[in-house]
């Protein structure tokens, strides 16, 4: 089996997927307010304070701090002449292959969270799919997308 792609995502990456986790943890945290107060009002049951409210601290837990530690190591991707390769996964690990003759087109996106840390994700699009490489730098981003645009056209000259 070959080596894991060399390249890692931007370790800004890290700071925005926690961003994301602190406004999924508000979420979860209304929801529990929200059961709090019918509880309040129809059932007064104390014991489920305490069960929403270790629910979402391990929430809190999960999606700011180990989700997206373990996601960003995983996190991995290689450009190469014939191929992309990418490498991404939580609990599965997947590996995946874009030959180049495959590649229609590539596009970069960036979000105001990315755009604060200069960070975008670039997608790269076959026909069958699309695969997304998140969190770069937005200059090496914008390099990227050119490697990959000129290397799809030569693996499309030579077919």
């Amino acid at each position: 089996m070959r080596t894991e792609p060399i390249n890692r995502i931007s370790e800004k990456g890290l700071r925005v997927w926690r961003i994301y986790g602190v406004f999924q943890t508000l979420i979860a945290l209304l929801v529990g307010v929200g059961a709090g107060v019918i509880n309040y009002f129809t059932g007064d049951f104390f014991w489920l304070y305490i069960v929403i409210s270790l629910v979402v601290l391990l929430i809190a837990y999960l999606l700011i701090y180990l989700f997206p530690k373990v996601r960003w190591i995983r996190w991995r991707y290689e450009v190469r002449e014939q191929e992309i390769e990418l490498q991404h996964g939580l609990f599965v690990v997947k590996r995946t292959l874009v030959p180049m003759v495959r590649v229609q087109h590539v596009d970069t996106e960036q979000g105001p969270i990315l755009r604060k840390y200069d960070l975008a994700s670039i997608t790269i699009s076959t026909a069958a799919t699309n695969h997304t490489i998140p969190a770069l730098i937005t200059a090496e981003a914008d390099e990227l997308r050119e490697r990959i645009s000129v290397l799809a056209r030569v693996a499309e000259d030579d077919v």
